[in-house]
């Protein structure tokens, strides 16, 4: 069984959450059921607010229910980008909320919240090149000025729980953790229920009005009324909130999970984090103690999942080609919403509509982190939201953007193999540079040769 039915079939009962069929006023509003949406439904009625959430569909169809369920600060844009963008300090006030959201995540993560939410700790970010001295960079960054818990791993650390020589150095983060997704989904929509907020599925909106200020939603079987409207859908926004879902380039990763592996898995595989390459092309980690659970590739199309596993089959045997051929039990994917600039999309639109969005491939630290803001924006009047002014909504480009993307994802993937192919050739090279020297060594002293000295230069030389 996959790691995805597994999930299915562990999944506690839940009562069933049916469309909204009367009309309905409440304080809060939400539009989408997915990580962003749930987590602001929580918090709202925690903090005391009436609550309702409309999914068209049902809560964690998409990307919030199909992700690898790695939990670790940061964003999509890296962190010398985020600098170069909005300053030193707004990045780190930035970065601390994303720890904050990740924190939030442990919090509401544990057995007698989330039964078999299965956390497990640590994170490991690997190199597909020698990057020494940018390793060492950036460790004194996010250790020092970013407040983050990082240790630095040599290579041969590294190489010791991958068996691999695929990657060199890495960067491991303790605090990083791994769950059940899929469970955690279904848990915070439990919580936000238990907390008072009403969830209703198979209720797509028809229609949203903004203006004055009690706003007013149109579903196909009944009216909501709302001081507050929260727009935390993704891409599937449907026609009435189009503007938005088009400020979002779709990206649909697919993710696999293998048949059991046996005890060789463990042999090639120690580390029980989570493993990310520096490109982000691939990402996985050990499941269910002898399977293999990895993501790639990605595409700007969707696709039927099965289509894939081929692929994800030899990219497991390109990166581990002592596991032979694995055989591929499951594949599943989702469609994440890329912004422009790389960041969420949070904060208020107009007064009373706000939008929680743009998590793409850190979904679920940063829709903890925008849940809490957002709740506590309309709440407290905290303003803290405001950090993600300078990343306004822009729009991805269309079908057009869609291909640019596509094709500088492939032009940065076949970059990203080429330089990882010629620092492993250049690792051989000196591998074997220090083998014919320490066999010429060995030659000399056999023929009672010792090994020549350097002359010292002429006397007046520079």
């Amino acid at each position: 069984m996959s790691e995805a039915s597994i999930q299915a079939a562990s999944r506690p009962t839940m009562p069933d959450r049916a469309r909204l069929s009367f009309d309905l006023d409440v304080d809060i509003a939400i539009v989408g059921a997915g990580l962003a949406g749930l987590t602001v439904a929580l918090e709202a009625a925690r903090l005391g607010a009436s609550v309702a959430v409309l999914e068209g569909r049902h809560v964690g169809w998409n990307a919030s229910g199909h992700q690898l369920g790695t939990v670790m600060p940061g964003f999509a844009l890296p962190i010398g980008d985020l600098i170069a963008r909005i300053g030193f300090e707004d990045a780190r006030e930035l970065w601390a909320l994303s720890r904050q959201g990740a924190e939030y995540v442990r919090a509401n993560a544990s057995e007698e919240s989330i039964p078999g939410i299965a956390l497990s700790e640590g994170a490991l970010e690997v190199s597909n090149i020698e990057a020494g001295d940018a390793l060492i960079s950036r460790l004194q960054m996010l250790g020092e000025d970013f407040e983050t818990e990082v240790e630095g791993w040599q290579v041969e650390r590294v190489r010791d729980q991958l068996k691999t020589d695929r990657y060199f150095h890495g960067v491991y983060y303790p605090r990083a953790f791994q769950i059940d997704g899929r469970k955690y989904v279904h848990g915070l929509a439990a919580l936000a229920r238990r907390a008072g907020a009403r969830i209703f599925e198979d209720t797509p909106v028809v229609s949203v009005d903004a203006s004055g200020i009690r706003k007013r939603i149109v579903t196909p079987s009944a009216r909501l009324r709302a001081s507050h409207i929260v727009l935390a859908g993704n891409l599937h926004l449907g026609a009435p909130l189009r503007r938005l879902s088009e400020t979002l380039l779709p990206v649909w990763r697919y993710a696999a999970v293998t048949a059991p592996l046996g005890e060789r898995l463990s042999e090639i595989v120690a580390f029980r984090g989570s493993v990310t390459d520096s490109d982000g092309i691939d990402h996985f980690r050990v499941v269910q103690g002898d399977r293999l659970m990895w993501a790639s590739p990605e595409t700007t199309w969707e696709a039927r999942p099965e289509r894939f596993a081929g692929a994800i089959a030899r990219r497991i045997r390109t990166i581990f080609p002592q596991l032979g051929r694995v055989e591929i039990s499951e594949v599943f994917g989702g469609a994440v919403g890329l912004t422009v600039h790389g960041m969420p999309q949070i904060g208020q639109l107009r007064r009373g509509l706000w939008v929680a969005s743009g998590f793409g491939r850190r979904g679920l630290n940063t829709s903890a982190m925008a849940g809490q803001l957002v709740a506590r924006g309309i709440l407290w009047g905290d303003e803290r939201w405001r950090l993600f002014s300078p990343f306004e909504l822009v729009w991805a480009g269309g079908a057009t953007g869609r291909v640019a993307a596509y094709a500088i994802g492939l032009w940065g993937r076949g970059s990203s193999a080429a330089t990882g192919a010629m620092a492993r050739y250049r690792e051989r090279a000196r591998r074997e540079e220090r083998l014919r020297e320490a066999r010429l060594a060995e030659a000399n002293r056999a023929a009672g040769l010792r090994p020549s000295r350097p002359r010292p230069p002429p006397a007046g030389s520079p």
